[in-house]
């Protein structure tokens, strides 16, 4: 029996990199330095669990993981300062944009970190559940 997992995180991936472009070149966002770093653990994704879903290598969970989890890690950050008034404690918000506003993207209290965050789960849970067939 094969594993679509990989196939859907790779879809997955690809629609959350089309969406982040949307919002930045459709919508005219202009992204944080936080929105920069969780795009830069998101669009190589693109390529490699496209490869990896390519060669049905489920073990791909042990070198996307890391990059998965620093998104994920990223993108829950920037929640938590967006929720917590003038928190930054470590200070990534530098010039540009800040980090902490808040845009409505139609669906109510939703931001665009917390897709990102959802977005990154979805996937380490694919990839989790690939690895776990490979390895029963």
């Amino acid at each position: 029996m094969r594993c679509y997992g990989l196939a859907f995180a790779w879809l997955l991936a690809c629609v959350a990199t089309l969406g982040s472009l949307y919002f930045s070149l459709g919508l005219g966002l202009t992204p944080c330095t936080l929105c920069w770093y969780q795009r830069i653990c998101l669009y190589p994704l693109v390529i490699t669990l496209g490869f990896a879903a390519w060669r049905a290598d489920r073990t791909a969970a042990l070198y996307l993981l890391p990059q998965i989890f620093f998104g994920f890690f990223i993108s829950l950050y920037q929640v938590i300062i967006q929720q917590v008034p003038k928190w930054d404690p470590i200070g990534f918000c530098g010039s540009g944009p800040s980090c902490s506003d808040k845009h409505e993207i139609g669906l109510g209290f939703v931001t665009i970190p917390m897709l990102s965050a959802i977005g990154f789960l979805a996937i380490a849970w694919m990839i989790i559940r690939a690895y776990r067939k490979n390895r029963v």
